[in-house]
């Protein structure tokens, strides 16, 4: 093994760690997000739906219904 074996085994494990960070902490963003909606009176909660982009707003609903069974 070689020393440039060994830093590209580096650089992958690194990237590799980071990745995985970002999508654990995208994750754990969301599941606060839809707890938090969950929590909300309904008028409340449809007023920061609206407020939200469509791509976000609509998997945030999707999750609700999913998890709380809420409409």
């Amino acid at each position: 093994m070689s020393g440039t074996d060994i830093t590209v085994w580096i650089i992958s494990g690194l990237l590799a760690i980071g990745i995985g960070w970002t999508k654990y902490a995208k994750w754990k963003t969301r599941n606060k997000l839809v707890r938090d909606l969950a929590a909300m009176d309904p008028e409340r909660r449809e007023k920061v739906l609206s407020r939200m982009s469509p791509e976000l707003a609509m998997e945030a609903r999707q999750e609700l219904m999913r998890r709380f069974h809420i409409s």
